[in-house]
């Protein structure tokens, strides 16, 4: 039986370079100008850049290990290739413009023509459909995916006996075989009787046990439902190193991830630093390059954070004011960083915040993840509803494949907020928008 042949967009390899080893018992082509992209775009320096020099460099060691242009070999049961030539065709044959943006598709159209069972693999709609219109098989690459409406949300609501809510607040926490749950994961235990208690699953000991116990606000802030609440036990507990807040604008993920790194930061000294960073990618149109120093420039981008900061010191009782907002940004403690220079970096005993995560690709946050250090939190928030980058859906980004990658780890938390409390105008525009 004949091979199926993937032909690869160049979209698919800077969204994922090593897509040529998801795929298994296949012939893998790989088009001269798609080689020829990828080789404009290795100078980069972000992870389009980074992407391209992998693929780059993975096909030149293919090289030596045989003739690439007729095919090499792989160890999970797959032929790679290079397919360098275009041959000439009668203008009726190609439905399309045999122009250089259709050169990709006139190749595959070709080895089409000798091999029927060829495939398109591409991310860009547009590049699918135009090969659809060929008569080309195409499909959207979806190995770094998880389903958004089928997201694991961070809490549950169970009905129990009354005697059983009695017994949780009795002891202080309570078996619970009839569930299964992930770690960390909130229950909600509610009975026919009007009883309700909320509690957090210890992995490790098996059992429900209580949130928390908050004895002041949190530079100002107390949480106004059940989700924030949950949202804040996360947030505070120590041996939670990777946090994932999902949902609408002005639920609160922001302030109260801000809050709650304020708190652990400047009151109690935990970590030595708050690191702060949001992809750089504008929403709508941009409005071109900005001058000054990469500090300067980055005031705009951060320009949420510093509101939320300001909100903060200005929220509390006492003496907190605009000389503590001062003495905030002034003390070293707070860094605002662009997403592309933390590669790189090692980050320990940091409470990195990464706000607007849904713009980031899966390789981007692992990245990111993996510069953690010894000691360090890691939060991310964003909304998968809402993405500016044109390769990402809410299946594909960076927030929805955290989640379902680290939904069963003992140092994982998630919590998905639907309920907006910015504002009734913020809340109805959440919901009918």
């Amino acid at each position: 039986m004949p091979k199926t042949i993937y032909i690869i967009d160049t979209n698919v390899f800077l969204h994922d370079p090593n897509a040529i080893h998801t795929l298994e018992n296949c012939e893998i082509v790989i088009l001269l100008p798609v080689l020829e992209e990828l080789d404009d775009l290795k100078r980069l320096t972000d992870d389009r850049g980074k992407n391209a020099r992998l693929l780059m460099r993975y096909v030149d060691t293919l090289k030596g290990q045989g003739n690439i242009k007729e095919g090499v070999p792989t160890e999970n049961g797959n032929i790679i290739r290079i397919h360098t030539s275009m041959q000439p065709m009668e203008r009726g044959e190609f439905p399309l413009p045999m122009e250089k943006t259709n050169h990709k598709l006139l190749m595959a159209f070709q080895i089409a023509k000798k091999n029927p069972d060829v495939v398109f693999l591409s991310k860009d709609l547009v590049m699918r459909v135009k090969a659809e219109a060929i008569g080309l098989k195409s499909k959207n690459y979806k190995n770094l995916k998880f389903t958004y409406e089928g997201l694991y949300r961070g809490y549950r609501k169970v009905e129990v006996e009354k005697s059983q809510i009695d017994l949780f607040f009795k002891d202080g926490s309570i078996q619970f075989d009839k569930e299964e749950f992930h770690p960390n994961e909130f229950c909600v235990m509610t009975s026919p009787e009007k009883s309700s208690a909320v509690a957090r699953y210890n992995a490790k000991e098996k059992r429900l046990e209580p949130l928390l116990k908050v004895s002041q606000d949190i530079w100002g802030i107390l949480p106004l439902n059940l989700e924030q609440k949950c949202t804040l036990d996360l947030l505070l507990r120590d041996d939670i190193k990777l946090v994932t807040l999902v949902g609408p604008a002005g639920t609160g993920k922001t302030l109260l991830t801000i809050a709650a790194a304020m708190r652990k930061v400047f009151d109690e000294g935990l970590y030595s630093r708050i690191l702060v960073s949001r992809p750089i990618v504008p929403l709508g149109k941009d409005i071109g390059y900005l001058p000054g120093t990469k500090e300067e420039k980055l005031v705009h981008w951060m320009q949420p954070i510093y509101d939320n900061i300001e909100f903060l010191c200005s929220s509390g009782k006492g003496e907190r004011n605009s000389e503590t907002q001062e003495y905030i940004m002034e003390s070293g403690k707070i860094e605002m960083e662009a997403v592309t220079y933390i590669r790189g970096r090692t980050l320990p005993k940091m409470f990195i915040i990464i706000d607007e995560a849904q713009n980031l690709t899966p390789h981007e946050v692992k990245t990111i993840i993996s510069r953690a250090g010894q000691g360090t939190k890691v939060v991310l928030t964003g909304d998968p509803t809402q993405i500016d980058n044109p390769y990402l859906d809410k299946d594909s980004n960076a927030l929805t494949f955290t989640v379902g990658k680290f939904t069963d780890q003992l140092i994982f938390g998630h919590m998905f907020l639907e309920k907006t409390e910015r504002s009734e105008l913020a809340a109805i525009a959440a919901d009918v928008m």
